[in-house]
């Protein structure tokens, strides 16, 4: 089990380099007048919340991993949902390039 926190944390920590960018990107097209939605994020990608810059959405996931790490017993639907919600990240990072 800690093998795979560490490997989420390992790909969180790219994850959120990746988002700093992007989100400063986004505010660059923001003030240009680009931009105009309301979240990154449809209900169908896990998050309990929209939000228009991806940092949110890493400290959500990181928040996810972080009670996982806290567990005695690991938690298999809590794992799979945050892995799916870092699958929709860097898939939306990656599209975002």
């Amino acid at each position: 089990m800690q093998a795979v926190i560490e490997k989420l944390n390992e790909n969180l920590k790219v994850v959120y380099r990746q988002a700093l960018d992007a989100d400063k990107k986004l505010d660059e097209l923001q003030q240009q007048g680009h931009g105009k939605f309301t979240s990154l994020f449809g209900k169908e990608a896990g998050f309990g919340f929209e939000a228009k810059r991806f940092k949110p959405y890493v400290l959500d996931v990181a928040g996810d991993v972080e009670s996982l790490s806290n567990m005695e017993q690991l938690d298999e639907q809590k794992l799979k949902n945050a892995v799916l919600k870092l699958q929709h990240l860097l898939q939306l990072l990656a599209t975002f390039k």
